[in-house]
């Protein structure tokens, strides 16, 4: 989460300050020289026939493979059609091994037995539109006790190597998939908010262990539900604190978050490594293809402090739960930046796709005027924007917006797209006096 957060904060700032008046192109890449590509396992493959990839593929790349049902697969990006020679890097430890490598529909065996690092051909490959591809590698037989140790995936396009992209760097970012935002665009800007109300649905079969479908996020903290095994799931509110440091020990006592009251069976604690600040979250069951509220208040107080406060809908029990109030120093300010996000915390869940609906978006002002909210702008983080993953997108569906990430799939958006929902909404009825 600490790429996604610290990319949202520049953004927030070039948010607020109008930078994003206007479609901003993505930065371009360099294009590599001419020599032959090497895609590194770490960065790029899953063993797509199991659910935790780490014990076959580590910083070595493939090894310790000694299960024939494994399947591993190394996925790459292709920007146009071209012409691809495919290898790969690889040794045995002894005697000789079989393995069968398959990508679009080609199939070869290959028999191993050089004991140090050589490329070994596999194929020809055609591309005929841009898109993701991939190779998959089986073990068929072996004489020691893995199959073989494989560092790269090796491709030549014969021209300049710019038809392929892949994970080259940051390969826990890129493992984890690109996180992407919606920026929400108040119809009043200028007014003053204190209250922003969201609602969530994800549907059956996208709620995979490590995602975090953030609802309501603001310049200060983040609050919204989580995949966390696949026996919990999480709501979760966190609120950074002013002091600068991923270390939530180093924050001096007079910038610490403190925590003001939280509603029963929530856990509240410091956070770290993404920033850091208070944390609170209250485990719950929550349910696919169901639509869940989120409420959040923040409003400045007079000791130069901003109380945020967060509640949500148990839709069960038809009551708004407390998950937590907290008060942030060194702050003057109603709700700014409102945002929601879709990202991935588990590197090993990374090839899987995800996707997340937002509705029924509004805020209201310290006057106590509602606004609906029916714009946003779609951003995303740098494993999006240095192109080193192209599986995102976002837009508008059954009146609200979406996100979508992971999966290597080919549903792209570009980065600074920008959304108008349909405005059918309702005003939510929600008694505040008994949220005090």
């Amino acid at each position: 989460m600490r790429q996604s957060l610290k990319f949202i904060l520049l953004l927030l700032i070039c948010f607020q300050s109008g930078l994003f008046a206007q479609n901003v192109p993505a930065k371009p890449v360099p294009k590599p020289g001419a020599e032959k590509l090497s895609i590194p396992i770490l960065g790029n493959s899953w063993v797509v026939s199991a659910t935790n990839s780490s014990k076959v593929i580590n910083s070595s790349g493939i090894s310790n493979w000694t299960n024939a049902d494994n399947i591993i697969r190394t996925y790459f990006y292709a920007m146009k059609p071209c012409q691809l020679t495919l290898a790969i890097d690889a040794k045995i430890e002894t005697g000789t091994s079989v393995i069968k490598c398959s990508f679009e529909g080609n199939t070869k065996t290959i028999k191993l037995a050089n004991t140090v690092f050589k490329p070994v051909q596999i194929g020809s490959l055609k591309i005929t539109h841009p898109g993701y591809y991939y190779v998959d590698m089986q073990g068929l037989k072996k004489d020691g006790k893995s199959f073989a140790q494989i560092k790269n995936l090796l491709i030549d396009d014969g021209a300049d190597n710019s038809c392929i992209k892949y994970i080259n760097e940051d390969f826990y970012f890129g493992r984890r998939g690109p996180s992407v935002h919606l920026f929400y665009q108040l119809q009043q800007p200028e007014k003053d908010i204190e209250w922003f109300y969201n609602e969530v649905e994800v549907e059956e079969g996208q709620d995979v262990v490590g995602s975090f479908f953030e609802a309501n996020g603001f310049s200060e903290g983040y609050f919204g539900m989580q995949v966390n095994s696949p026996t919990e799931r999480r709501i979760l509110f966190s609120v950074w604190s002013p002091f600068k440091t991923d270390n939530p020990k180093s924050i001096p006592e007079d910038e610490k978050i403190k925590l003001l009251k939280k509603g029963e069976n929530v856990y509240t604690g410091e956070f770290g490594n993404e920033g850091s600040g208070g944390q609170s979250y209250l485990r719950f069951n929550w349910k696919a293809n169901q639509r869940y509220k989120f409420l959040l208040h923040g409003k400045p107080v007079d000791n130069n402090s901003t109380i945020y406060t967060a509640w949500f809908f148990n839709p069960e029990t038809k009551e708004w739960k407390l998950i937590a109030s907290f008060m942030r120093p060194k702050t003057n300010t109603y709700l700014k930046g409102m945002y929601s996000f879709l990202e991935n915390f588990i590197p090993d869940t990374g090839n899987i796709d995800r996707k997340c609906g937002y509705y029924n978006q509004w805020v209201i002002d310290k006057e106590g005027k509602w606004y609906p909210v029916n714009k946003a702008l779609m951003t995303a983080d740098n494993t999006a924007v240095s192109q080193r993953r192209f599986d995102f997108s976002g837009g508008t569906e059954n009146n609200g917006f979406y996100l979508r990430m992971g999966g290597f799939t080919n549903y792209n958006t570009p980065v600074y797209t920008r959304f108008t929902r349909l405005q059918t909404d309702y005003i939510p009825i929600i008694d505040f006096d008994k949220l005090q």
